[in-house]
């Protein structure tokens, strides 16, 4: 199978163009060691994928013709949103990589009351480009057309009024309390159409966090009886919705 690599261009692609691939993607094709006349494919959100040749290699530059494009389609019948308190160590880095091959849409880390991980400024901005990595490579490993965006780190409140303010888009949170199963929640979703998840860091969301949710209009999600760890939890829930056939069904 052809390496497949996510690249950003100003303009969209086109069969039979010849184009400098960006130096992250350069340089993936000449880590692995590829040659002129060799097959990758190509994708760059836009809508399924692209056919390519390896045209000539340079110290730093990688030349490739545009061949056929290909409609295919690997994403979640609507978009799935996760707003997430931010687990220590590496585990968000492992939430990111697993979210995206589930399907979701965009994350949104976030600095919670029980948070471990704090980030802020210059750091929180480098972990999130890291994220953006983490969630690219994922794409381009398990065949999807699209790579989720990671948001800037931010607080729960931050992300409670951006959520209030989509009007459009149903707000869930991941509850311990009392909540209504997942399964239930999921009927009144729609093809096409946008959720924002909330799940909280390690230990959960304090009852003021949980409040304050539920005044911004977040209804709350049981996924059962089983207390599951931060970055397991959201996954349950992609997993579930993606697993339908036809939502709303």
């Amino acid at each position: 199978m052809p390496a497949r690599l996510h690249i950003e261009t100003d303009t969209a692609l086109s069969t039979g163009a010849e184009i400098a691939l960006p130096p992250g993607p350069a340089r993936h094709v000449q880590v692995l060691r590829m040659q002129p006349g060799e097959a990758i494919t190509l994708f760059d959100g836009r809508g399924g994928e692209w056919s390519a040749e390896i045209l000539a290699m340079g110290r730093q530059s990688v030349e490739v013709r545009i061949g056929a494009h290909d409609p295919v389609d690997r994403e979640l019948p609507l978009d799935i949103v996760l707003l997430a308190g931010m687990p220590a160590n590496d585990r968000f880095d492992w939430l990111v990589e697993k979210a995206t091959e589930l399907g979701v849409a965009a994350i949104e880390p976030l600095v919670c009351e029980r948070s471990v991980l704090r980030l802020s400024g210059e750091r929180a901005e480098r972990r999130r480009e890291h994220w953006q990595g983490v969630a690219r490579a994922a794409a381009e490993q398990c065949g999807r057309t699209r790579v989720p965006l990671i948001a800037p780190v931010r607080t729960l409140a931050q992300a409670l009024g951006e959520a209030k303010a989509d009007t459009g888009a149903p707000l869930w949170l991941l509850s311990l309390g009392e909540a209504r199963p997942l399964a239930e929640r999921a009927t009144a979703l729609r093809t096409g159409g946008r959720v924002r998840v909330i799940s909280g860091p390690e230990g959960g969301l304090s009852p003021a966090e949980e409040a304050a949710a539920r005044a911004a209009g977040a209804v709350a999600v049981s996924l059962g009886a089983r207390v599951l760890r931060s970055e397991t939890a959201p996954l349950a829930v992609l997993a579930a919705l993606g697993l339908q056939e036809r939502l709303g069904a």
